[in-house]
């Protein structure tokens, strides 16, 4: 990330934060998890045409999904937003194109220096691509430990603005990086902002979660073979 630089993407402004805290939490709470431009206006207070500005940015940057409403009766159709968080059924053709658009480039990396391979597999590999990508285009300077799963943006750009709306920012920004991680598909998911000692610290902590599905599975065939055993036991006694 760039020290002392202008911070840019989809968190550049706090009012597009805003914007994205709500269409990320329509999701988790609204049917379909879409608010219209009049929904915007009223939580955030501002005007609509700023509104409209910033929903177009976030548009064109894969962020955000717009989507014609469905009348049944007289009226022109609103056009209806949501957030791009790249599960089924919402998923944005912009950021599915930026992520294989990572995965090429970095194919290209690997085949000029071999010594930036992961061991991570193919997948994941291609999830980072795209991650690292989309930090750096939100003004971070990225360093990711492929080991420990973790990604160091410090020092973090907005550790100078007002402390107030550090935590809407963080869990937006989470947010985002968890919506590039499926859009790009594969096992990594971004579980936390770890605690900072600092206000300019910043390290997000990722998960496998194959890991814990192949460690669930074997625990599992544990258990089956356990019981199997002790089925041939009793019915040889």
């Amino acid at each position: 990330m760039s020290n002392g630089g202008s911070v840019c993407g989809p968190i550049s402004s706090y009012s597009r934060v805003r914007i994205l805290h709500l269409l990320f939490e329509a999701g988790q709470t609204h049917s379909g998890g879409q608010l219209s431009i009049g929904d915007l206006c009223e939580a955030t207070g501002l005007h609509a045409n700023t509104v409209r500005e910033h929903l177009q940015r976030l548009i064109e940057g894969g962020y955000v999904i717009p989507t014609i409403e469905h009348r049944t009766t007289r009226g022109r159709p609103r056009t209806l937003y949501s957030a791009a968080t790249g599960d089924p059924g919402a998923s944005s053709p912009v950021a599915r194109d930026k992520a294989k658009a990572a995965a090429r480039r970095g194919d290209l990396l690997r085949s000029i220096h071999p010594g930036a391979a992961s061991g991570l597999g193919r997948e994941a590999t291609y999830q980072l691509d795209a991650l690292v990508e989309h930090l750096e285009e939100s003004g971070f300077e990225p360093i990711v430990d492929g080991d420990r799963l973790t990604v160091d943006l410090s020092p973090c750009p907005h550790a100078a603005g007002l402390p107030e709306n550090r935590p809407m920012l963080c869990q937006v920004h989470l947010g985002l990086m968890q919506s590039v991680l499926n859009e790009a598909g594969g096992p990594l998911a971004a579980e936390r902002v770890q605690e900072a000692v600092l206000p300019s610290d910043c390290t997000v902590q990722l998960r496998d979660t194959s890991a814990r599905l192949n460690a669930h599975t074997e625990q599992l065939r544990h258990r089956t073979t356990q019981s199997h055993r002790t089925g041939i036991v009793h019915g040889m006694a």
